[in-house]
């Protein structure tokens, strides 16, 4: 014999505005009459079976996690974009000094006119400014030459870029990450003709153009 099972509360469509996940749980067949039956005898005799429609139970659903408050862009390099081609970027680690990293989170830093290379086996930051900090012990200066550190198969892939092909690698964004770990952006890129730079300032003032006809509706 097969256990009778409560009946399923009816639903309320018009109440619920949230978000739901559906369980779904299929109650024992019944036949014309709304007898439950037994479908042992049916399987025997080959009999179709017709499957009764699910019922479905409501739970709410997980909040949304807050975003992280940690990340901040330190520094960045707007010409980039607009003076090289872009290939290929990475997130790198770098090598810094305690009185480095508090100047950083006073937000004086710029990496507009430095370069990344592969010396000795070695990735380097080469002419980032990172202003002094006045209640350091031990100073730092602001423009020295600072270990970037990256896995031996991406460091692999920029010495093949810079040695064989002649591509340059071009730094575009310091910040802190997710972990307040300082980090930056790095790419492998092609430094641009003037009719290549021309036709990149012509689609950018196109774009700048189009989102002013969009606010203004014009």
């Amino acid at each position: 014999m097969t256990q009778k099972l409560a009946p399923a509360m009816r639903i309320d469509k018009s109440r619920r505005t949230e978000p739901i996940a559906i369980c779904v749980n299929i109650l024992p067949l019944k036949d014309s009459f709304g007898q439950h039956t037994d479908t042992s005898a049916q399987y025997q005799s080959g009999a179709s079976l017709v499957q009764p429609p699910p019922v479905a139970y409501l739970m709410q659903t997980m909040a949304k996690k807050p975003e992280n408050k940690n990340y901040k862009v330190l520094a960045e390099n707007r010409r980039a974009r607009y003076d090289f081609a872009i290939e290929e970027d990475m997130e790198v680690g770098i090598i810094l000094h305690g009185s480095e990293v508090k100047s950083l989170r006073g937000g004086q830093s710029n990496i507009a006119e430095s370069y990344a290379s592969v010396d000795d086996g070695e990735l380097w930051l080469t002419n980032a400014y990172i202003a002094p900090y006045d209640r350091a012990m031990f100073g730092h200066e602001e423009r020295r030459k600072r270990k970037l550190l990256c896995k031996r198969k991406e460091l692999a892939k920029l010495w093949n870029a810079t040695k064989r092909d002649g591509m340059t690698i071009v730094p575009l964004v310091m910040y802190f990450n997710d972990k307040g770990l300082v980090k930056l952006k790095i790419a492998i890129a092609k430094g641009k003709k003037n009719h290549d730079k021309r036709a990149t300032e012509a689609a950018r003032d196109w774009g700048r153009q189009k989102q002013r006809l969009l606010r203004h509706g014009d």
